[in-house]
C-alpha cells in the first residue's frame, strides 16, 4: 500500500507542478486553446494517442469484447492503429492544420460555421459536442473506479472526485500545452505499463503458448460451436468484430477531441514524425489492450459475467498480480483516463466559450473574458460528467462500451462526413451538413431510447454508431448534388490556402526541369 500511495502522489504532484508551469502560455485564447499552434510531432502525437485510448479501451472494451471474440480482439487494436491513427494523420492531418489556420478556427464548430457560412450550424454543432461528450466522460471514471476499488478498496465516489479535480487544476492553469505535457509522461507510462502487464498476466497461465493452447480449449455453446474459435484468427463473429473495428477506428475522424490535435501541430516536419509516433503508439497501446482482453475466458472460474458484467473481467485478470505491478496498472489507467478527460473538458469548454457564449449570448467578448469563461466551464463539465458518473454507477444503467458507443456514434456519424468532405471536397452543401448532424442524432437518441425499432444487428449502440459514420459519407454527396450550391467566390477563397507556393529542400521535391 505504502508503494501504490507513494506512486500515486509523485504522479499526482507531477501533473499539478505541469499545469502551474504553463500557466504563461494559456493567457489568450490560442494559446488556452491550441498552445499557440506550435506544438511539436512527439506532444502532438502522443497527445493524439492518449486523447484516443483511456480506461474505456483498457477496461471496457478489451474485456467485453476480448470476451466475445478471444483473440481476434487484436483486430480492433489493429484498426485503431492503421485506420484510426496512421491514415487518420495522412488525410486529415496536413489538410486540417491549413484550413483551419486560413479559417483561424479554434474549434470544430467554428470550422462548420465558416467553411459552410452558417452561424447555426456552428451552434448546432456545439450542442452536439457538449451533450454527447458527457456520457463518454462518465465512461472513464467508471473503467478507473473498477481497478482503484480493486488496489485501494476506496470508495467509487471519492476516486471520481479525486481524479476530477486533479485533471481540473493542470487543465484550468496550463490549458492545451500542459495537456500536451502532461499526456506525454502519461504516454509513456501507458505504453510501459501494457507490455509488463501483458507480460504478468500472460506468464501467470505458463506463458504465451500454453495460454493460446488454454484458450483454444475454451468452448461456449452459446457463442459458437466450432472448437478453437476464441483463439482463430477471426473469432466466432467477424461481421459484429468489423463494427467494433470501424466504430473505434474510423469514429476519431470525427470526433472534435481528436481532430484539434491537428490545428495546434507546429510544421509539415511534425506531421510526418507526428504520423509514424502515433501510429506506433496506438499499435502498442491499443494492440496490447485488446490482445490481452482475448485471453479473458482463462480466468472464467475467477468471473461471473452475467453478474458483475464485462467491466469486471480485466480487473479480474489483474487482481493476483504483485504489489509493485498493481502499482503500474493503476497509474497506466490513471494516466488513460486523466489525459482523455483533460481533453474532453478541453474541448467541451472551449466549445461553448467560442461557438454559442461568444457573440451570441455575451457581445463583444474579451479575449481575457473567453479565457476566464472557459476556465469556469471546463469547472462546470467536470461537476456535471461526476454527477452523472455516480448516479451512472449506483443505478447500474449500462456497461463502459455501450456509453462510450453512444457518444463516439453520435458525435462522429454526425461530423466525420461533413468534416472530411468540407476539408477535400468544394461542392459540399450547408444542406448536407444540417443532414448528416440530423440523421446520427436522431439514429443514435432513437437507439438508445426504443431500440425495438432497429434490426437486430443495429440494437448494439456500437453497430449503429460504426453505421451512422458510413451513411454520413453517402449522406453528404448524395445531399450536396440535390441542393443549393455554396457560394464560389466563398469556397474559392477558402480553399486558395491549398495553393500557397512555398520553399521545400528539393530532397523533398523536385523542382522544374532546366533548360
Amino acid at each position: 500500500m505504502v508503494i501504490k500511495l507513494s506512486l500515486l502522489l509523485v504522479f499526482f504532484a507531477v501533473m499539478v507542478a505541469i499545469g502551474l508551469y504553463c500557466r504563461k502560455n494559456a493567457s489568450d485564447v490560442n494559446g488556452f486553446v491550441l498552445g499557440g499552434r506550435s506544438v511539436g510531432p512527439w506532444l502532438t502525437a502522443f497527445a493524439y494517442g492518449t486523447s484516443y485510448f483511456s480506461a474505456v479501451v483498457f477496461v471496457g472494451y478489451a474485456g467485453q469484447f476480448g470476451w466475445k471474440y478471444g483473440i481476434a480482439a487484436t483486430w480492433a487494436g489493429i484498426g485503431n492503429a492503421l485506420l484510426g491513427s496512421l491514415l487518420a494523420w495522412v488525410v486529415l492531418g496536413r489538410r486540417t492544420r491549413i484550413m483551419t489556420q486560413h479559417l483561424d478556427s479554434a474549434t470544430m464548430p467554428e470550422f462548420f460555421g465558416k467553411r459552410f457560412d452558417s452561424k447555426s450550424l456552428k451552434i448546432a454543432a456545439s450542442v452536439i459536442i457538449f451533450i454527447f461528450l458527457i456520457p463518454y466522460t462518465a465512461s472513464l471514471y467508471n473503467g478507473l473506479s473498477r481497478l482503484f476499488g480493486m488496489a485501494f478498496n476506496i470508495d467509487y465516489s471519492v476516486c471520481v472526485v479525486v481524479m476530477a479535480v486533479l485533471t481540473g487544476v493542470y487543465v484550468i492553469a496550463g490549458g492545451y500545452m500542459a495537456t500536451a505535457i502532461n499526456d506525454f509522461i502519461q504516454g509513456i507510462i501507458m505504453l510501459v505499463g501494457i507490455v509488463a502487464v501483458i507480460a504478468a498476466v500472460l506468464n501467470s497461465q505458463g506463458g504465451f503458448m500454453a495460454a493460446l493452447d488454454g484458450l483454444a480449449q475454451v468452448s461456449d455453446p452459446a457463442v459458437s460451436s466450432t472448437p478453437g474459435v476464441f483463439a482463430s484468427f477471426f473469432g466466432p463473429d467477424p461481421l459484429n468484430l468489423l463494427g467494433v473495428v470501424l466504430l473505434t477506428s474510423l469514429g476519431t475522424w470525427g470526433l472534435p477531441q481528436m481532430v484539434q490535435k491537428f490545428y495546434a501541430i507546429r510544421s509539415e516536419k511534425a506531421i510526418d514524425t507526428g504520423t509514424i509516433i502515433s501510429t506506433l503508439f496506438a499499435l502498442v497501446v491499443a494492440g496490447g489492450c485488446y490482445f490481452l482482453g482475448g485471453f479473458g475466458r482463462l480466468f472464467s472460474d475467477q468471473i461471473d459475467v452475467a453478474a458483475n458484467g464485462y467491466d469486471s473481467i480485466i480487473p479480474t485478470m489483474l487482481s493476483g498480480l504483485p504489489d509493485l505491478l498493481m502499482a503500474v496498472v493503476v497509474i497506466l489507467v490513471l494516466s488513460a483516463s486523466m489525459s482523455t478527460l483533460s481533453s474532453l473538458v478541453l474541448t467541451s469548454s472551449s466549445t461553448l466559450t467560442l461557438d454559442l457564449l461568444k457573440d451570441h449570448v455575451v457581445k463583444n467578448m474579451s479575449e481575457k473574458r473567453q479565457v476566464l469563461v472557459m476556465r469556469c466551464l471546463i469547472v462546470v463539465f467536470i461537476a456535471i460528467s461526476v454527477v452523472l458518473a455516480i448516479i451512472q454507477y449506483r443505478s447500474n444503467v449500462t456497461f463502459i462500451a455501450q456509453l462510450m458507443g453512444i457518444s463516439w456514434g453520435a458525435l462522429a456519424g454526425a461530423f466525420l462526413a461533413p468534416f472530411l468532405y468540407g476539408l477535400y471536397w468544394k461542392k459540399a452543401t450547408r444542406a448536407a451538413c444540417w443532414a448528416s448532424f440530423l440523421f446520427s442524432t436522431v439514429v443514435m437518441l432513437a437507439n438508445i431510447a426504443v431500440p425495438s425499432l432497429f434490426p437486430a444487428v443495429l440494437r448494439s449502440s456500437i453497430n449503429a454508431g460504426a453505421f451512422c459514420m458510413v451513411a454520413g459519407l453517402v449522406i453528404v454527396p448524395v445531399v450536396s448534388l440535390f441542393t443549393r450550391k455554396p457560394d464560389e467566390k466563398l469556397v474559392e477563397e477558402t480553399f486558395s490556402c491549398y495553393h500557397h507556393k512555398v520553399l521545400v529542400d528539393q530532397s523533398q521535391a523536385l523542382g522544374e526541369e532546366q533548360p
